[in-house]
């Protein structure tokens, strides 16, 4: 269980129970059972080659979706302007009574790249390249973070708690650098995705050997933000490197949702 600490919020409408849960907080129980989000990653996709100032490199899109029995809420505060960060916290619906709020589950920043300027949640996806077999990144991303809401719709599973329109919109304080606070969020049955090249959506290529590669895409990587499940946190794709006259080519051999480990790499 998270270690961090727990207040309390007035709650939302009850929905259905993941998993059970009781903790007193300041002599105050809480009620009825956690309704936690399930993120899930979806496999990379979009893979594309790009040549820039420090070389080649692999551009991809990116997707997480939430397929778990409640949305995946995040708040942000700070008390300072000159803080640069912002303290995010987790709230967490319950099938009675209070909202719980799980503080401290990582941090935003406001980021500025040419495409545009908001509040990031940093390390919630992560991407690498690594040898078939092996657990050590060959290549590791630099991305900023992800601005969360609810790009698209989940059509597969169905999910009963999915609400009829998205709810995260905000868009997570486009152009605000000033805000105090903010909120960002994934609802039941939908997804926010990242396209090719956006925001560090890549990886470079330039000095790699030809060969086999593992493109693995791994979301809440630190499991600070809670989940009913981890199991789908990982996918990946196989992939096969060459080069000619300098340039690189990319086969797909094998996509693999749920895991970071391909079979057809062993």
């Amino acid at each position: 269980m998270n270690r961090a600490l727990v207040r309390l919020i007035p709650a939302a409408a009850a929905i259905a129970a993941m998993i059970p849960a009781t903790i007193a907080v300041s002599g105050v129980s809480l009620e009825g059972a956690r309704v936690l989000p399930d993120l899930d990653q979806e496999p990379p996709s979009g893979l594309i080659l790009t040549r820039g100032a420090h070389g080649w490199r692999l551009g991809f899109n990116s997707a997480v979706r939430n397929i778990g029995a409640g949305p995946l809420i995040i708040d942000g505060h700070r008390q300072s302007y000159t803080e640069r960060t912002m303290d995010a916290d987790q709230m967490i619906g319950r099938t009675a009574g209070r909202r719980e709020v799980v503080t401290s589950v990582g941090r935003l920043r406001y980021t500025r790249s040419p495409d545009h300027e908001h509040w990031h949640l940093l390390g919630f996806d992560h991407y690498e390249l690594r040898r078939p077999g092996g657990a050590r990144a060959i290549v590791r991303d630099r991305k900023s973070g992800f601005c969360l809401g609810d790009r698209y719709l989940v059509t597969d599973p169905v999910l009963p708690a999915r609400p009829r329109e998205s709810v995260y919109r905000s868009r997570c304080g486009l152009e605000r650098p000033r805000l105090m606070d903010v909120r960002e969020g994934i609802s039941v049955g939908y997804g926010d995705d990242y396209t090719a090249n956006l925001e560090g959506q890549y990886l470079r290529l330039t000095g790699l050997r030809r060969g086999r590669y593992l493109l693995v895409h791994r979301v809440n990587q630190d499991r600070r933000l809670l989940e009913s499940s981890y199991a789908n946190n990982a996918s990946s794709s196989l992939l096969r490197l060459r080069w000619r006259r300098g340039a690189p080519r990319i086969r797909v051999i094998a996509v693999c949702p749920d895991s970071e480990q391909c079979a057809a790499a062993r």
